[in-house]
């Protein structure tokens, strides 16, 4: 029997998680971006903006009948507690699409996939309530066989931000300082990949982390 190889792959903002998940991708491995997920379950008519329109009110939906994303900025965003009643509203929906998407992944009889999720240390729990243990049970409270995180220096990640997001130092700055510390995600992780090493290494280290998953499934089954 194979077993099915669950990855997963956080990192901060401007950490350079999606070159690293892109280039998986690029080798054909099956990609879950739960930043795609995320807009797909909030998309006019869904189940979830109509939850969150019950929530918050009326003028959490905008003309169009898309999320309105300003008001809830104002309203939502910026208060703990609405931030956190949204929050148990939408991580659920994003892990139960993901939860489908993985099930067709393996109805191709694929025997790994990747999830691309920004949030994995924030959300173990729901995950792994939703997407169910590893087989490898590997650590009790994640449901990855292996967890990677991509990170880089504050510095770099606030020189990336300026030169291809259009932000000010201090604005990128106060993006960093709203997210998990890079050493929560390390703690969570197995592997940490440095991308601030020459790109071509870094791909490098990507693989052979993966690879060496793949092997210890294989040695396993």
């Amino acid at each position: 029997m194979t077993h099915f190889l669950r990855i997963g792959i956080t990192g901060g903002i401007a950490s350079g998680k999606s070159t690293v998940s892109a280039h998986l991708h690029a080798q054909g491995y099956p990609v879950i971006d739960y930043d795609v997920l995320a807009r797909e379950v909030i998309e006019p008519g869904s189940a979830l903006l109509t939850q969150i329109e019950q929530e918050f009110g009326p003028e959490s939906i905008a003309p169009d009948g898309t999320l309105n994303r300003e008001w809830m900025a104002e309203h939502v965003f910026a208060d703990s507690h609405q931030r956190d009643t949204l929050n148990a509203l939408v991580h659920p929906a994003v892990y139960a699409l993901a939860a489908q998407k993985e099930k067709a992944v393996r109805n191709e009889g694929r025997n790994v996939v990747i999830h691309d999720i920004p949030l994995l240390v924030e959300t173990r729990e729901t995950a792994l309530r939703i997407l169910g243990p590893a087989w490898s049970r590997r650590k009790n409270d994640t449901p990855y066989d292996l967890v990677l995180t991509v990170e880089a220096d504050d510095a770099t990640r606030i020189q990336r931000m300026v030169d291809t997001r259009g932000m000010t130092a201090q604005q990128a700055a106060s993006r960093i300082a709203a997210q998990l510390p890079s050493e929560e995600r390390k703690a969570a992780a197995d592997i940490c990949i440095d991308s601030t090493r020459p790109m071509k290494q870094m791909l490098l280290d990507v693989d052979a982390a993966v690879d060496a998953a793949l092997k210890d499934t294989l040695d396993k089954t």
